[in-house]
């Protein structure tokens, strides 16, 4: 409780101090700005196992096939190079604006390869690219 100095009454201030209220929320404050970007970027997941689904589409979707030593087929046809995929991709693209994309990629392949490749399906247009997968 706070009293007024120098004065000759005897009561007591009836005002709160609110200045370690302030002191203590904007410690509160400057923490939560240093912790939220930390918290952000060291998030570690466990991908969870899922069950089988099935896709509603009403034609087959276009398969895309990366094999454990990075080479790429299309349709179950091999391509030379990630060029030639883009140039098929969109070749695809213009018959049917609607396609989708079916990415087989072997577990064995460098994460690298399927960034590169999937870089290249959007890049040729095509918004809709799924990854198949085995039930376990």
């Amino acid at each position: 409780m706070a009293f007024k100095p120098h004065s000759d009454n005897e009561e007591s201030m009836s005002e709160i101090n609110v200045t370690p209220l302030v002191d203590v929320m904007l410690v509160l404050v400057i923490i939560l700005l240093v912790t939220a970007p930390l918290l952000t970027q060291s998030v570690h997941v466990t991908l969870p196992k899922t069950a089988e689904t099935t896709a509603d589409v009403k034609e087959q979707p276009l398969q895309l096939g990366i094999d454990k030593q990075g080479m790429i087929t299309f349709n179950k046809l091999p391509l030379a190079d990630l060029s030639a995929l883009e140039t098929t991709l969109k070749y695809e693209l213009a018959q049917n604006p609607e396609a989708a994309l079916h990415l087989y990629a072997d577990q064995a392949v460098v994460y690298a390869k399927v960034a590169e490749v999937m870089a290249t399906v959007q890049h040729a247009g095509i918004a809709k690219i799924a990854f198949v997968t085995v039930e376990q």
